[in-house]
């Protein structure tokens, strides 16, 4: 949620930076709602005050003999009655107020960070760095879905008889693969300072409505139909909540996690696109790395965290590159965010692995994630960012295109050896 404070003191300077992101958003009428509630509190805090000075002094009337009945008194009471009245008038119109202008600013988007290179859309992205060598075979390279296929590493066709397109059932050493990644990933991150967390699949709406999934993309998600529950899109969601409403102690901080689980997206809007393999399912996968820091380390942390990622890419000797999106491709949330994109030798390009974002203070702010230092007077919000470590089924396509050898085997990285107790996959090696 953005910062009102800091849009009413200065609204232009707040509208450029939203701009950036190519759209306009009506922060007039939040200007006015917010100027309409701070007037309505302003004036029943002057009439509560007035009430409480009239019972005090009945009561010390009272206590110095008038009696009750006396007509000064029963002014007194009449006006305080009165006064009730107007109170009991004004919660209605506040509490109408505050709901629409909650409803609004939750519709507003995170304002660019500075650094944010400005552009219109994706193909403005900017391109930070590549890492490895482009796997270009000189025979032509086999797609991850066919050499799955080959190898006996999953069931598409009964995957669609039990649930429907977009899901997949790993089989042998499809299932292996993917167990493997998911440990490996973990085992690195918790290495490299993370504490593991294993959360509900299963999160309510405060809960999607704190990290920023609600209400703008209440499509993208599975919900419940007779619960206030609803599948997660990603751990993000539910680590992120598990410190909601609290006030942290400023030494707790920084806090990082990290999280496998199951992820469930509707994939609304994009029906045609990528339907065959492992990059665009219903229901995939994902190691995610979340962060709670303290503002002043905030740029650093995010910077880190995209090195987090990265480390198990370079582990497991994929190419890729790390793109900077620019203001008009950032996700709803985010102030700043790299992608991570992966090499696919069948496609001839790189794909999006993992996405690392600083929020800043906006998803703190709507799920009240607050810090407080022992000589500190106020309470600060935390920033959170967030990141897959990585996407495991993309990964796991990786593998099989970089990987895959004349003699339709995969030889499988040297790190997921130990997991896996093989050198390759297919064939009498596996």
């Amino acid at each position: 949620m953005i910062d009102l404070k800091q849009l009413r003191e200065n609204p232009q300077a707040f509208s450029d930076r939203l701009r950036r992101r190519g759209a306009d958003f009506d922060l007039d009428r939040i200007l006015e709602l917010d100027a309409q509630q701070r007037q309505l509190e302003q004036q029943r805090s002057q009439l509560q005050a007035r009430s409480n000075e009239i019972g005090a002094l009945v009561g010390k009337k009272i206590k110095s003999g008038v009696a009750a009945t006396d007509p000064e008194i029963q002014a007194l009471k009449a006006e305080a009655n009165d006064l009730k009245q107007q109170l009991s008038d004004l919660e209605p119109q506040e509490r109408q107020l505050k709901e629409e202008l909650e409803r609004l600013l939750l519709t507003i988007p995170n304002p660019p960070s500075e650094t944010t290179p400005i552009g219109r859309d994706e193909t403005e992205n900017v391109e930070v760095r590549r890492w490895g060598e482009e796997y270009k075979p000189s025979q032509p390279c086999q797609p991850h879905w066919d050499i799955a296929t080959q190898l006996g590493l999953w069931d598409v066709e009964r995957s669609v008889k039990v649930a429907q397109s977009r899901f997949v059932t790993l089989l042998g050493m499809g299932a292996a693969l993917e167990r493997a990644l998911i440990q490996f990933m973990l085992d690195t991150h918790r290495d490299r300072g993370y504490v593991e967390v294993l959360p509900p699949l299963l999160v309510n709406s405060a809960s999607l409505t704190g990290t920023g999934q609600l209400p703008k993309f209440a499509e993208e998600s599975f919900r419940c139909a007779d619960d206030d529950l609803w599948l997660i899109p990603t751990a993000e969601v539910p680590v992120t909540n598990l410190y909601r409403d609290e006030i942290l102690a400023a030494d707790q901080l920084p806090i990082y996690h990290c999280a496998y689980t199951p992820c469930f997206r509707r994939e609304a809007g994009s029906y045609g696109k990528d339907t065959r393999g492992l990059i665009r399912l219903h229901q995939f996968n994902k190691v995610e790395l979340v962060k709670f820091v303290h503002p002043e380390t905030s740029a650093a942390e995010h910077e880190a965290l995209v090195a987090d990622a990265e480390f198990i890419l370079q582990a497991l000797k994929l190419p890729y590159r790390v793109i900077e999106l620019c203001t008009g491709d950032l996700g709803f949330g985010a102030m700043k965010c790299y992608d991570l994109e992966v090499w696919l030798p069948a496609a001839g390009c790189y794909r999006e692995i993992s996405s690392c974002s600083n929020f800043g203070d906006f998803q703190a702010r709507r799920a009240k994630i607050r810090f407080k230092g022992a000589k500190q007077k106020g309470t600060q919000f935390v920033h959170t960012l967030n990141g897959s470590g990585l996407a495991v089924g993309r990964t796991m396509a990786a593998i099989l295109e970089n990987y895959q050898q004349p003699d339709g085997t995969v030889r499988v990285p040297a790190v997921l050896q130990p997991y896996l107790k093989c050198s390759h996959i297919g064939g009498a090696k596996s």
